[in-house]
């Protein structure tokens, strides 16, 4: 048999990437299969003893001396040089391995701890900022719980070089003020930026998001209405490269999860003008948990490029929205809101004609609503939609859609609210399958049905003619 070339394994394992057990398994093959898979399981640190064992001799001295690793272990020389492989960094994990070091070799008494944990972060980050040729993502949440004393590591030997190519920063804004520093002078093409912000915002952030210069995707998070004044301030200077922006904004008055509509707020602290300089943007994604009333300063900005639109919990006022949509809603591709109202389906259907796949909200007296996004967007190739209570039931969405979806049409994604059960019997769902099989052209059918609270099981029968129609190929993707 034939062996596939190192290139082709790579590209194959790199799918494997978050399956730790398989990959693992690849190692066990052959000596190719090993090295590939090596390079793909040590893209992140994992394995903390085994880092430990790559520390140089310096580093090992020094642990031993402070009692915190013995004289006989890892005396065997690793197989491989694992963090040359290292792509990313998450300083979360690698403080967790700190705080496993420390609980299974000797006991510490808690009067040093802090310094034991200072001591190996130090060996572990000096180590790392050499060796580490080219990092690409660096996650930094770091929690009280662990409680690693900070270490300056943008600093130490190495680090320029190892972080002069970072492409992706996740992290906290309360992270001590001279890494943002350090980072600000090392790192001005982030790609992907994602902040958490805290009550306490680190002056150096700024520094860091004023000096980028290619910035494409922006994540931003505040779930207690934090004060990011200065910082809108900054985003608004950046060039105009942002293509995704991922705005979360929670005032703390209730839990986001929660669906259940409160009247208007306003925010002293949030604005959304700034979004308006961000013309290149491709994708809008804005998690609210509240009606916003700042999306009013959007409603006539113009993002000739936007193809992916989401309202994560709630929904900008009707009239804002459907002026926003008559701007720019030509380009869309994707489109979400967890909302329920017919002028605002109407609108979907008059101003977003290229949609590819729509998650909205019908009533159940919406059924001609549908039938007009159907016949308006031609493209359109998977739908989302509740099912129970007040909402379409699932046979009637079915019946729409052998019927009037469009040619490109394959995808149906039910949601069954709390306390909703499935209405459509099993020879109901045989007849929409026969009908399916009959269209022109043929197009297999995904079915994705998520159930909620106090929801009952979908029906066995209907299990039973889901898995025949999946057999004769006519059901490409069933999910439950």
């Amino acid at each position: 048999m034939s062996q596939l070339p190192a290139d082709c394994l790579n590209e194959i394992f790199d799918y494997l990437e978050e399956d730790k057990f398989t990959l693992h398994s690849c190692l066990l093959v052959n000596r190719l299969w090993c090295g590939v898979s090596v390079r793909i399981l040590w893209k992140n640190v994992w394995n903390y003893k085994t880092l430990i064992a790559c520390l140089p001799k310096e580093s090992k001295e020094i642990l031993y001396e402070n009692k915190i690793i013995t004289t006989t272990l890892n005396s065997k020389t690793p197989l491989f040089d694992y963090t040359t492989f290292i792509k990313s960094l998450s300083i979360y994990n690698v403080h967790d391995m700190i705080k496993n070091i420390l609980q299974n070799y000797q006991s510490i008494t808690p009067q040093n701890l802090n310094y034991k944990k200072y001591i190996v972060a130090r060996e572990i980050y000096k180590f790392l900022m050499n060796k580490i040729s080219s990092l690409r993502e660096l996650y930094f949440y770091s929690y009280p719980i662990i409680n690693v004393p900070n270490v300056t590591f943008t600093s130490y030997p190495g680090a320029k070089d190892c972080l002069k190519y970072l492409s992706k920063l996740s992290c906290r804004s309360d992270i001590y003020p001279e890494f943002f520093y350090q980072l600000s002078k090392i790192c001005e093409n982030l790609q992907s930026l994602s902040i958490t912000f805290e009550n306490i915002i680190s002056n150096g952030l700024i520094d860091l998001i004023s000096v980028q210069k290619n910035l494409k995707h922006l994540v931003i998070s505040c779930y207690n209405g934090e004060d990011i004044t200065n910082i809108i301030s900054s985003l608004s200077k950046l060039p105009n490269t942002i293509i995704k922006f991922d705005f979360l904004y929670n005032n703390g008055l209730r839990n986001i999860s929660n669906f259940i509509f409160l009247p208007t707020i306003t925010d002293k602290h949030l604005e959304l003008s700034f979004i308006t300089k961000f013309t290149n943007l491709q994708e809008l994604i804005l998690s609210f948990d509240y009606n916003f009333e700042y999306f009013k300063e959007l409603q006539y900005a113009s993002f000739p490029h936007l193809q992916v639109l989401k309202f994560n919990y709630s929904c900008p006022k009707y009239e804002l929205l459907i002026k926003f949509l008559e701007n720019n809603g030509k380009n869309l591709k994707e489109f979400y809101v967890k909302n329920n109202g017919y002028l605002l389906n109407l609108a979907i259907a008059k101003f977003c004609p290229n949609l590819r796949k729509l998650f909205t909200i019908f009533r159940n007296d919406e059924l001609e609503t549908i039938k007009v996004i159907f016949n308006n967007c031609q493209y359109l190739e998977s739908i989302q939609a509740w099912c129970g209570g007040r909402y379409l039931n699932d046979k009637e969405i079915l019946d729409i859609i052998v019927k009037y979806s469009p040619r490109n049409f394959y995808e149906l994604n039910i949601y069954y609210i709390w306390g909703a059960q499935p209405k459509i019997l099993p020879e109901e769902l045989e007849e929409f399958f026969i009908n399916w099989n009959n269209r022109i052209p043929q197009k297999s059918f995904s079915f994705i049905i998520t159930k909620g609270s106090k929801c009952l099981k979908f029906m066995k029968e209907n299990i039973e003619v889901i898995e025949k129609y999946k057999k004769l190929g006519i059901i490409k993707k069933f999910k439950l």
